[in-house]
């Protein structure tokens, strides 16, 4: 059985505790989301239960990816730092019934299961840090900051300053 599939329940049941680190291009999607491929993930999960007895993980996710600036269109380094607390249900009714129960939008309610893959949950976790559209807090390329400054700027005026500067 692979080392990454764990009967969700018994992990919470016996409060485990596991940890570990993934690189980025052994995570499908979040390499999908990824400039190059490079980077890592360091994960911590811990089993155990609620105040009202519901079996919980808590999940902490940290690493760096490259992501494509949607301003400049240029890489840069994001940080991911990420927790998330998942209580888990037998099936959907009872995970509907339970967050329903706890009405506490920082919890995540999931159906758990027996054979529950926590490369996923990580991936998860760490896809829903990025955002939908990436940037530099302040882009290298200077024009694009010029441009934001000025405000609504003619594209025409950008191709002839972009045509003087070629010169």
């Amino acid at each position: 059985m692979n080392a990454f599939v764990i009967d969700a329940f018994e992990f919470c049941r016996i409060k485990e505790r596991r940890e570990g680190e993934f690189a980025v291009s052994d995570l499908p999607r979040l390499a999908e989301e990824s400039v190059d491929r490079f980077g890592t993930l360091s994960w911590s999960l811990q089993g155990g239960s609620d105040t009202l007895g519901h079996p919980q993980l808590t999940l902490a996710v940290s690493g760096s990816i490259r992501l494509m600036c949607q301003r400049c269109l240029t890489p840069f380094g994001f940080t991911i730092e990420s927790g998330a607390v998942v209580i888990l249900a037998e099936n959907d009714a009872d995970a509907d019934e339970i967050d329903a129960l706890l009405a506490d939008a920082s919890v995540e309610v999931i159906v758990g299961s027996r054979s529950f893959n926590i490369a996923e949950l990580i991936e998860d976790e760490a896809l829903l840090t990025i955002p939908s559209s990436p940037k530099h807090e302040t882009c290298p390329n200077q024009l694009v900051m010029d441009m934001e400054k000025l405000g609504k700027v003619s594209p025409f005026a950008v191709l002839q300053d972009l045509k003087q500067r070629k010169q």
